[in-house]
């Protein structure tokens, strides 16, 4: 059964669902990285996660995979301008979290 209603940032949320996709877009942010500084500033996230992440992203119109065909491969990521367009957004959990995330620290309902 399809909901009559849904939630219009449901579209939104399901492309950047995911431990990792948020933070991808915030250092393709900073600028184009090649795979290797990308993994090493996520920290944590294993090679192919962070793949298997990519390959989403530019299916879904948000990351752009430049291969400049060279030996050894060269491989650069960068945000398309629908990713950029989350900017705002990844702006606003900010300030969120700036201002409300002390005051959670701890509190998180189990559930």
């Amino acid at each position: 059964m399809v909901a009559k209603h849904a939630c219009p940032a449901e579209t939104a949320l399901q492309l950047v669902s995911g431990r990792w996709k948020l933070m991808v877009i915030f250092w393709l942010l900073q600028g184009e990285q090649r795979f290797n500084a990308l993994q090493r500033n996520l920290g944590g996230i294993t090679h192919r996660t962070l793949a298997r992440q990519l390959r989403e992203m530019e299916a879904d119109g948000l990351v752009e995979r430049r291969d400049y065909g060279e030996i050894p491969p060269r491989v650069d990521y960068r945000l398309t301008a629908r990713g950029r367009s989350l900017q705002p957004i990844l702006k606003a959990m900010e300030d969120w979290t700036v201002q409300y995330g002390p005051a959670m620290k701890g509190k998180r309902r189990a559930g």
